[in-house]
């Protein structure tokens, strides 16, 4: 049979692959199915069909699963990426550790004056380059490099003694240094 005579065949029997569709569990999807294989009746050259009503039916149903593959394949997609997606909220210890944590490095920089604080948020926030501060200040570059070492030794002071303090907090899960020994 020819591809005109497929798309007959198609015509004649469109009523019954509805059914057979829905009957199947295609429900609304039933038509959609059906205008799925008209489009590709039209453009899929099948050769000769001995038994162009049984190759329908096969089509048919290749075609609903086809589409139920999708959905599935679709609906683990989301699921997945909206469990990658999910942010955890901190906890209120969590926060008000953080918040502290970020209190204690804003003093440490501010205690090293206006000048250094200054040139380090210029250059970490702000991405200016170091040559630049150096010529808006009317400094050498190296004075600048060493306001931008103070701070980061301020910074890293500060990260110790508050990791010094989480690891103090911790009570005894970690062992004193007389009992690492015995």
């Amino acid at each position: 049979m020819t591809q005109g005579g497929m798309q007959a065949v198609f015509m004649e029997n469109q009523a019954v692959l509805l059914r057979f569709l829905r009957a199947r569990g295609a429900g609304g999807e039933a038509e959609d199915v059906l205008q799925d294989m008209w489009l590709k009746l039209g453009v899929v050259d099948a050769g000769p069909i001995s038994e162009p009503l049984s190759y329908l039916y096969r089509m048919a149903d290749n075609q609903l699963l086809d589409r139920h593959r999708a959905r599935t394949r679709r609906a683990r997609r989301e699921s997945e990426w909206g469990e990658s997606m999910q942010v955890q909220a901190p906890s209120p210890e969590q926060a008000l550790d953080a918040r502290e944590k970020l209190i204690a490095a804003e003093q440490a920089l501010t205690d090293l004056g206006e000048r250094t604080h200054s040139i380090l948020t210029r250059y970490r926030v702000d991405g200016v380059s170091q040559k630049e501060i150096a010529r808006e200040l009317g400094v050498s570059l190296s004075l600048v490099e060493k306001h931008l070492q103070r701070a980061y030794r301020a910074l890293v002071a500060v990260r110790r003694r508050v990791q010094g303090e989480t690891i103090e907090g911790a009570g005894s899960t970690l062992p004193d240094k007389a009992d690492a020994g015995s």
